[in-house]
């Protein structure tokens, strides 16, 4: 299979993408795209390709995004392809390029909807987390009714929730979590997270929280919304914030998780999704 990748080698996101493609027996064609930058007119065909606006494709942190104005959601695509050009840096990375589509691979797990095959060995990535593979699975499985009971968490929303829902597990198939999230338009609820006993402090708590964002990102949400009784640290060290409740969007606070199931001391966080 050929497969492209659009590299940068200081990027560890980028590195876990290609050694996660090699793992699978495939050896990329590798770009380095701060040398050979892609041409305007195929960076938008591959902004087509992957569904996005090109906006999506861009990169903010660590480039001159802000100080060029390019949040700006009024400047047209020619305008931001004019700042690339001139910045080859804004472009995100990895993006991957396969007969099976094309992907901005954020988190690196994602480049296996681009595989024709996932590897079945345990891989980890460069900070020693497992890399993860998730699997969606139904709303009323035993399974994950089971785990979240076992975790403390609540169940009794699970047959009327109209949510996604996904089971994680290692390469190997060694399973570690569960996980879920409900879309509201731009907003996303993000619930029923939990990693098992066995599992924890490997770093998949945190994996298994950027997969569903960028899952939910790929369903059209841009701002992450949560409530937890007990694992607030651990959200803020990832990007959320607390919030007050009465900041919620409608449909958030409408949320049998808002209304009832969680208490009202649970504190609100959010964060903006970027991929």
């Amino acid at each position: 299979m050929d497969i492209i990748v659009y590299h940068n080698p200081d990027c560890g996101t980028s590195r876990n993408t290609l050694a996660l493609i090699r793992h699978a027996g495939i050896e990329p064609h590798v770009i380095e795209y701060l040398k050979t930058p892609p041409a305007g007119a195929l960076l938008m065909q591959l902004a087509q390709r992957a569904g996005w606006p090109l906006r999506d494709l861009l990169r903010e942190r660590g480039t001159p995004f802000q100080e060029l104005g390019l949040g700006d959601p009024g400047l047209s695509d020619t305008a931001l392809l004019e700042a690339v050009a001139a910045h080859p840096i804004l472009i995100n990375r990895p993006l991957v390029v396969s007969p099976l589509g094309v992907k901005l691979c954020r988190p690196s797990e994602t480049v296996l909807d681009l595989l024709p095959v996932a590897p079945t060995t345990d891989l980890d990535k460069d900070d020693g987390s497992p890399f993860l593979r998730d699997e969606q699975v139904a709303s009323m499985d035993p399974r994950l009714a089971k785990a979240l009971r076992d975790a403390g968490l609540p169940t009794d929303d699970l047959r009327d929730s109209a949510g996604r829902f996904f089971s994680f597990r290692t390469l190997g198939g060694t399973l570690v979590g569960y996980g879920g999230f409900e879309v509201h338009g731009d907003d996303v609820l993000l619930r029923s997270i939990l990693v098992k006993e066995e599992a924890r402090g490997r770093g998949i708590g945190r994996n298994i929280a950027l997969l569903l964002m960028s899952r939910a990102f790929e369903a059209g949400a841009r701002q992450a919304w949560l409530l937890t009784t007990s694992a607030s640290p651990f959200f803020e060290k990832i990007g959320f914030k607390v919030t007050a409740r009465d900041k919620a969007p409608a449909a958030i606070a409408a949320t049998p998780q808002a209304v009832a199931l969680c208490p009202a001391s649970a504190p609100l966080l959010t964060r903006r999704i970027a991929l």
